[in-house]
């Protein structure tokens, strides 16, 4: 099957990958573009995976000012080399990212990042909540992880669902982008500034 110039150019913009990935992925999949797009997905994915070791020392402070100038977002975003840090994915990534921070109000960037007698506290709170619950231990365990795990989704920028599309985390919309630059990305640090806090 003859793989159109214009097919191509239509994986590219839904995928970002290069012309010769795009080409090859049509190529595997008969011309359909749904399975070619799933196909550079997992590639790109593996691909992302591969490079979340590698030292990400450059990059650029994203910052976002709320409408009304009464809140503000700085967000430390590290890539591997000057380029990537000035393509405009990543400075729109960036700005997403200090967005993302101004509107969910995340205290860490990582579930790694909060620190232990917090976490302890939370086990404490939920087990209070659960003393005149008659069940088991091991289902007790259960609830209060799945209690957890929730805390960590409200918490964690990297576990939060994206303001953009609840459909997506932002560790899932980090990944992505690493497959689609070729480098490693991580987010250092943020800061949240708010009138009168």
């Amino acid at each position: 099957m003859s793989i159109s110039a214009d097919l191509i150019k239509k994986l590219r913009d839904l995928t970002g990958a290069g012309v010769l990935d795009c080409r090859k992925a049509l190529d595997a999949t008969q011309g359909d573009i749904d399975k070619a797009v799933a196909m550079l997905r997992e590639k790109g994915l593996a691909a992302a995976a591969k490079k979340a070791d590698r030292e990400a020392s450059n990059g650029i402070i994203g910052n976002y000012v709320h409408m009304g100038a009464k809140m503000a977002a700085l967000v430390e975003v590290n890539c591997e080399t000057d380029f990537v840090a000035r393509t405009e994915q990543f400075q729109a990534l960036a700005r997403d990212l200090a967005m993302q921070v101004v509107a969910a109000r995340p205290l860490y960037v990582r579930r790694e990042d909060v620190p232990a007698d917090v976490v302890a506290h939370e086990k404490e709170k939920y087990l209070s909540q659960l003393d005149d619950a008659n069940k088991p231990a091991n289902v007790l365990e259960r609830i209060i992880e799945g209690k957890l795990a929730k805390f960590y989704e409200e918490t964690c920028l990297l576990e939060q669902s994206f303001i953009k599309d609840d459909s997506v985390t932002i560790q899932s919309l980090l990944t992505d982008m690493v497959a689609r630059l070729g480098e490693n990305i991580v987010v250092r640090r943020f800061a949240r500034l708010e009138l009168g806090n």
